[in-house]
C-alpha cells in the first residue's frame, strides 16, 4: 500500500499518514536506520515504476541519506520530500520558521490555555493557514487535514496535542523542546524551583528571573543544554508569556513532567 502511495504525483493527507506509519514501524517518531534504507529503496522503485523522475529534493535526500545506516528523519523532513497534496503539513513549516514563532503560534491557538491544542483549536489553526496560503478547501478536506494531523502527532492517542507532540513539526535542530524533555521535573520540584527564581514573589517570572533559571539549568545539564543557546531558549519560552509575565502554568509546559 505504502509503495503504491509513493507512485503518486500528488499524495493525499491520508496517504501521507499511511506512508509515515508504514516506515516508522516502531512508532518512535522517526524513520531511521533500516526503516530509512527501506524507504529510500522503495521510493526509488515506486517512482521508476510510475515512470516518474525523482524530484530535486528527493535526489538531494537520497544523496544525503542513501549510504547513511545511522540516518534518521522526523516528520518535518519527510514532508519536504514527498509531493503531498496541498502540502498541508508544509503550511506548518512555513508558518513556524523558528522555535519562537512556534511558541507564539501555540499560545495563539491554545485559546483556552489548557496546555493542549484540541481538535477544534487545531481546525481553526489549519483553516487560518489555508486561507493565508490562498488555498481552496472545503469542510470535508479541512476535517481530513485535522484528523490526519491529530493521528500523526498525537502519540498518546488522547485526541489532543500537547506542546511536545506539536513540536515534532519543527526540524530537529530547531526543536529546543526535545532538549528540555531531558530536564523536565516532577510537579513538586518544579513548584519549588518556580518559587525560588520568582525572587519578588509576584507569581510570575520576568525575563531576568527566567534568564537566571536557564543559566543554572544549562550549567547543571551541560550535556543536553548549550549555554550559548540561552537567548534562543529564553526568547522561545517568553513567547508563551503574557506581556512579559511568565506565569507558572506557561513555564510548566516546558519544565514540568506530566504525572500519570
Amino acid at each position: 500500500m505504502a509503495n503504491a502511495h509513493l507512485q503518486g504525483v500528488e499524495i493525499s493527507a491520508t496517504q501521507f499518514l499511511d506512508i509515515w506509519r508504514h516506515y516508522d514501524n516502531d512508532g518512535n517518531g522517526y524513520i531511521e536506520g533500516k526503516e530509512l534504507q527501506n524507504f529510500i529503496e522503495e521510493l526509488q522503485q515506486a517512482r521508476k515504476q510510475a515512470g516518474l523522475e525523482l524530484t530535486e529534493k528527493m535526489k538531494a535526500f537520497v544523496e544525503e541519506y542513501g549510504q547513511n545506516a545511522d540516518g534518521k528523519i522526523g516528520i518535518a523532513e519527510l514532508v519536504q520530500i514527498l509531493p503531498t497534496e496541498e502540502n498541508f503539513l508544509l503550511f506548518f513549516r512555513q508558518q513556524l520558521k523558528s522555535c519562537t514563532e512556534f511558541m507564539q503560534t501555540w499560545r495563539r491557538y491554545d485559546a483556552d490555555h489548557s496546555g493542549y491544542i484540541e481538535a477544534e483549536e487545531l481546525k481553526s489553526f489549519l483553516k487560518d493557514l489555508l486561507q493565508k496560503a490562498k488555498k481552496s478547501y472545503d469542510d470535508k478536506k479541512l476535517e481530513e487535514y485535522t484528523e490526519t494531523t491529530l493521528k500523526i502527532f498525537d502519540s498518546n492517542n488522547d485526541g489532543k496535542l500537547c506542546l511536545a507532540e506539536m513540536a515534532r513539526l519543527l526540524p530537529e535542530n530547531e526543536n529546543f523542546l526535545l532538549k528540555f524533555q531531558h530536564v523536565k521535573m516532577p510537579a513538586k520540584e518544579f513548584n519549588k524551583i518556580f518559587e525560588l527564581y520568582d525572587q519578588d514573589g509576584n507569581g510570575y517570572m520576568d525575563e531576568n528571573e527566567l534568564d537566571a533559571l536557564l543559566k543554572d539549568l544549562c550549567e547543571k545539564n551541560q550535556k543536553v543544554l548549550d549555554i550559548k543557546n540561552i537567548s534562543t531558549y529564553k526568547n522561545a519560552i517568553m513567547a508563551l508569556s503574557d506581556g512579559g509575565k511568565l506565569y507558572r502554568t506557561e513555564l510548566a509546559l516546558v519544565l514540568c513532567a506530566e504525572e500519570n
